[in-house]
């Protein structure tokens, strides 16, 4: 069983609600994914300073294309903003950025400063913030069979975790939906397998520190048995077996 106030290593977070908060206050949908910005480096700075290692937030799925072209633009030009303004202050903070999702579509001026923003903090070791980009759960799965194919390698369980696009880093343990919503939108479906869900009502933009503890204390309640019984968890002293 998870010790109480356990703190999980690993939290992953479908940042959902931006464009509602902004419609509530009659602004553009694109000034609710503006203030989402601010609710994520408030939130790195919290997982950071109690203790998570590793953060993966999704923050633009490989079905958001199909959203209005102006919110498109304007999330594009939202992801090149940030990567010049909080690049610099991640490095000091001693964050590691990875990108992860299919850049093959991208422009070539977003892949070098994707892959500016990755060298700039590679040797940082406090955090990990893997940002989904242009990310889907089933692309996942699929771009690390074909990998795998080209290569001539089996395919089985743990030829394909090898390949996934997010195997520098173990699964989340804790996975948080905010906005309301009662769904994981094609996020992580291989590494989620034996995440603990949470799901807020509030809306990204407004998702706090406090907001965060509330969904790190209902984690440290949880029993985490991994298809194991109570019994076989309290006899072996951990809470950490592989399924």
């Amino acid at each position: 069983m998870s010790a109480p106030n356990a703190i999980p290593h690993h939290i992953a977070i479908v940042m959902d609600g931006n464009g509602r908060w902004a419609t509530r206050r009659y602004l553009p949908r694109v000034a609710g994914h503006r203030q989402g910005v601010e609710s994520l480096r408030r939130c790195v700075r919290a997982c950071s300073d109690r203790g998570v290692r590793v953060l993966t937030v999704f923050a633009f799925s490989s079905e958001n294309w199909n959203r209005p072209p102006e919110e498109v633009s304007g999330l594009m030009e939202l992801l090149a903003m940030a990567l010049g303004r909080e690049v610099p202050q991640l490095k000091d903070d001693g964050v590691r950025i990875h990108i992860v999702g299919d850049r093959s579509t991208l422009s070539e001026k977003m892949r070098l400063g994707l892959a500016q923003a990755e060298a700039t903090t590679a040797q940082n070791t406090r955090l990990i913030l893997n940002v989904c980009f242009n990310y889907g759960g089933r692309w996942d799965i699929a771009q690390a069979a074909a990998k795998l194919a080209t290569q001539g390698e089996a395919i089985t369980e743990a030829s394909l975790d090898r390949a996934m696009a997010l195997s520098h880093v173990p699964d989340p343990d804790l996975l948080i939906r905010t906005g309301g919503e009662r769904r994981i939108s094609n996020f992580l479906l291989w590494q989620a397998a034996y995440s603990e869900l949470y799901f807020s009502d509030r809306l990204w933009p407004d998702f706090d520190e406090i907001a965060l503890d509330e969904a790190i204390a209902d984690y440290g309640r949880r029993e985490r048995r991994f298809g194991l019984t109570s019994g076989q968890i309290a006899s072996s002293g951990s809470d950490r077996i592989a399924a």
